[in-house]
């Protein structure tokens, strides 16, 4: 018998057909909530409350009677955060509301476009509105103390007589917003979406948070267990994680990064190829009136400096270069203010 797939099966092979901007939409998730547990692993209701300490840092997850926000529920705000960045890059505002084709946001993500995948995102949309966070973790230069969900609110705008939605409309929430305006965010490999576990949606977080381009990053396996949010037996979770690292060794399945252990330490390196989308953005020219716009949006700043730094924040090669760089220069100059001489 064929062995299965680690991965999920492409739900939506011909995404050309589809009017929509996912293509363009580039996963990105917010750094806070990849390096800390936020979101629960269990595919069953989690209502265990838990607390993560990092020194003077903690979070505190908190579940509502549906259960704890879910490793898969992130995928909507994974999507959020994928179309604000997109929309910035473009020159585009943003705001904390947005609306959108459900379809979009299923396709996007691999998802089910059934009656079934309808009310899983539904079910979603509750559990991410309903898991309270109380943190004092700095995003995008704030400290927060206070309670807050993931999403503000959601609703569905219309919705078919067979219960399937055509538009949504989501407000994510302030700590969220934040990571998006400051950039505190990380492009994610397409492929996440396709990972069947939640545990390895979580290594893979975790490796693009803490090991990036590095040739190498370790960590104990009690420190993983406890900052994958597991709550699984030490001894249960070495048998899970080595298990992925097994299937890899297989299939080649996990993204961007090769897990091995060694004794009681995971090391994580990253696999040969860099994604080719991260080599592009830097091979752009800008026409010579863009930058003439732009000291006037950033008066007093060096402008190439700013080009360089605009070129190292991005990681894909916007449709509208111009545009996507006045826009940066437009939001450098409110949140740094002028240039001091």
């Amino acid at each position: 018998m064929k062995e299965r797939s680690p991965l999920l099966p492409d739900r939506h092979p011909q995404q050309d057909l589809f009017v929509c901007d996912i293509v363009d939409a580039v996963p990105k998730g917010d750094m806070s909530s990849m390096e800390h547990p936020v979101f629960s692993l269990s595919t069953k209701p989690d209502t265990r409350p838990r607390r993560y300490q990092l020194g003077d840092n903690w979070i505190q997850v908190s579940p509502s009677p549906l259960g704890l926000a879910t490793v898969h529920d992130r995928d909507i705000l994974i999507y959020c955060i994928s179309q604000c960045m997109a929309a910035l890059n473009e020159g585009r505002k943003i705001s904390k509301t947005m609306r959108f084709k459900a379809y979009d946001l299923l396709v996007a993500t691999n998802r089910q476009t059934s009656g079934r995948g309808y009310e899983l995102l539904k079910d979603s949309l509750r559990r991410l509105q309903g898991t309270q966070i109380e943190t004092n973790l700095r995003q995008g230069g704030r400290e927060y103390f206070k309670v807050f969900g993931l999403i503000d609110s959601a609703e569905i705008v219309r919705e078919t007589r067979d219960g399937r939605m055509l538009d949504i409309e989501i407000t994510i929430s302030d700590w969220v917003f934040d990571a998006i305006e400051h950039n505190h965010v990380l492009t994610l490999n397409r492929r996440y979406f396709f990972l069947r576990k939640p545990l390895e949606r979580r290594l893979y977080e975790l490796a693009r948070k803490h090991c990036g381009q590095q040739p190498e990053w370790r960590i104990g396996i009690e420190k993983l267990r406890e900052k994958c949010g597991s709550g699984s037996s030490e001894k249960e979770f070495r048998r899970l994680v080595g298990k992925i690292i097994e299937d890899d060794e297989r299939h080649d399945h996990m993204p961007d990064y090769r897990f091995s252990l060694n004794g009681e330490t995971l090391f994580v390196h990253p696999k040969r190829e860099p994604q080719v989308i991260e080599k592009s953005a830097t091979a752009m020219r800008l026409r010579p009136e863009t930058f003439e716009k732009a000291r006037a949006l950033a008066p007093g700043w060096d402008i190439y400096e700013v080009e360089r730094e605009w070129r190292e924040w991005i990681t894909e090669t916007p449709r509208n270069p111009d545009a996507a760089f006045l826009g940066f220069c437009r939001k450098w100059a409110e949140i740094r203010g002028p240039a001091r001489r």
